[in-house]
């Protein structure tokens, strides 16, 4: 079995990578190739965290996953990791266990890399300021995510917290200044979306974290926080200004994230507003953007076919590299 830690991860897999991987994934989701159960979710009350185990089998791939991940936002105020994880790579074959991968950075990975894969696939083509509202754990690579789907001039970040925001986009900016764009904190969310092209939410709020109807024509807007039915980051002011609504899966949406299920029970949105999961864009199945004066809303709550495909893939390349530590 082998063992892979973070810098063995990054050693071998870059984010480019991943966004690839993870379309790999979401059209396993719509050809049905991969079993993945709605994940477990055991709420721990007493600290505002739950515990998701999530997993998932790919006859194609050999191998199937089991991923454990704990949610506990207030991890981000002891300088703990907001979603601390492990993710084990299973082969299909033999049912041995192959791996166990630091799935804290897995999940971030994969996290990003749906925003980029659906920035990628549905922003329009000429895209200059982003903006990201969320400083926890997934936020350095839904910024690096955005920063690989698109040649941004400028990406504004806004936390509830200033000296957070500002710490981080100092850090960001230093890790990824080779993406050529200036990485600035900014006071409100006003502030952070006015004109911008993309916007990524990904905290834990259970109200809307910014002003729907300031969101500009043509802006793509990824939203990652709100994994349960509490949880709002989106403003349903921006849904009926919105041309389309895209998934990472839709029965997985509308089973826990209450950006869409909260509007939907207020007769905001029906079903009928909703165009479909972004693997059926990739197929080829359904249309994208057709216009670059589109608001385009995608929800993403995580599946595990991520995960999986994801693991593999890392597992794959740390073989060949001889990356890892081998636990005989």
């Amino acid at each position: 079995m082998l063992l892979l830690s973070r810098e063995d991860i990054k050693e071998v897999f870059t984010m480019q990578d991943a966004i690839e991987v993870v379309k790999k994934a979401f059209c396993l989701v719509v050809e049905g190739k991969c079993d993945i159960p709605l994940r477990t979710n055991i709420q721990a009350k007493k600290h505002d965290g739950c515990f998701l185990f999530m997993p998932a089998y790919a006859k194609e791939l050999d191998a199937a996953s089991l991923k454990v991940i704990n949610i506990f936002p207030h991890n981000i105020d002891n300088g703990l990791p907001t979603s601390p994880a492990q993710v084990f790579l299973i082969d299909g074959k033999t049912g041995m266990m192959s791996a166990v991968l630091d799935g804290t950075y897995v999940t971030q990975l994969r996290t990003g890399a749906a925003t980029g894969a659906a920035f990628d696939v549905l922003a329009k083509n000429d895209c200059r300021i982003g903006a990201l509202i969320g400083t926890g754990g997934q936020a350095p690579t839904q910024i690096e995510a955005m920063l690989a789907a698109r040649k941004l001039e400028e990406v504004r970040v806004y936390d509830l917290n200033d000296e957070r925001t500002k710490e981080f986009a100092d850090r960001m900016q230093k890790e990824l200044g080779s993406y050529g764009a200036r990485i600035a904190a900014v006071s409100s969310a006003d502030a952070a979306i006015e004109d911008a092209d993309l916007v990524v939410t990904v905290t834990p709020s259970i109200k809307p974290v910014f002003d729907g109807t300031k969101i500009k024509n043509g802006a793509t807007v990824s939203c990652v926080g709100a994994y349960q039915p509490h949880m709002q980051e989106l403003d349903p002011a921006v849904l009926p200004r919105a041309s389309k609504i895209y998934f990472d899966s839709a029965e997985a949406v509308l089973s826990e994230s209450g950006d869409m299920l909260i509007p939907l029970e207020k007769g905001i949105i029906t079903k009928e507003d909703f165009t479909g999961d972004l693997g059926d864009v990739l197929l080829g199945n359904i249309k994208g953007r057709e216009s670059d004066d589109e608001i385009i809303i995608f929800e993403t709550v995580g599946v595990a076919a991520q995960d999986l495909v994801t693991a593999k893939v890392i597992y794959e390349k740390a073989v060949a590299a001889g990356a890892g530590y081998r636990w005989k």
